[in-house]
């Protein structure tokens, strides 16, 4: 079944990054990083069902865009030591952007991915998706900020859903 999720996650991958790229000279492609506030409701034996816990998300990030569409995917770590949650996410976004050719481009998008969850007495993995909205905005030519919220909901038996705001950099090239 894990199989089977990431060959469709590549799948969809690969077919809208070229959906992306109208013209190989408007499109661009883009690697970062992001770090974000991030809550996480999941199932908790000792603190009871339905706790959220807070700590800080840490992920790197690649996608391309041109004026209209984005897609990016994204490796994000997550570790609350004092409420004992940890999760690694793999997630895809596509975001239609609703400003073309400006420094400060806002976005509405949805995404879909996998979390691997652990806990002091859960171990979980499923899938999951959701929605985010933002806006980028391009410091120099080559150096975008991209300040987010992203929602997503989890099809595992420990986890919820997972929301934050999210921060990233990244490189244009």
């Amino acid at each position: 079944m894990v199989k089977q999720i990431v060959a469709g996650i590549l799948c969809v991958l690969l077919s809208s990054s070229l959906y992306a790229r109208d013209d190989i000279s408007e499109s661009k492609s883009f690697i970062g990083i992001e770090v974000g506030a991030t809550t996480i409701e999941a199932d908790h034996v000792f603190f009871g069902d339905n706790y959220e816990g807070n700590g800080v998300e840490f992920g790197l990030r690649l996608g391309a865009q041109n004026q209209q569409w984005r897609t990016l995917i994204a490796l994000n770590y997550y570790d609350n030591v004092d409420d004992d949650q940890e999760y690694v996410k793999g997630i895809i976004t596509f975001d239609y952007l609703l400003i073309d050719n400006s420094s400060i481009q806002p976005y509405v998008g949805v995404n879909v991915g996998y979390i691997d969850y652990t806990s002091d007495v859960r171990d979980d993995a499923g899938f999951l998706y959701g929605g985010q909205v933002g806006l980028m905005y391009l410091l120099s030519e080559n150096i975008q900020v991209d300040i987010s919220y992203r929602y997503s909901i989890a099809e595992t038996d420990s986890v919820n859903h997972v929301a934050g705001i999210i921060v990233g950099l990244n490189y244009i090239f």
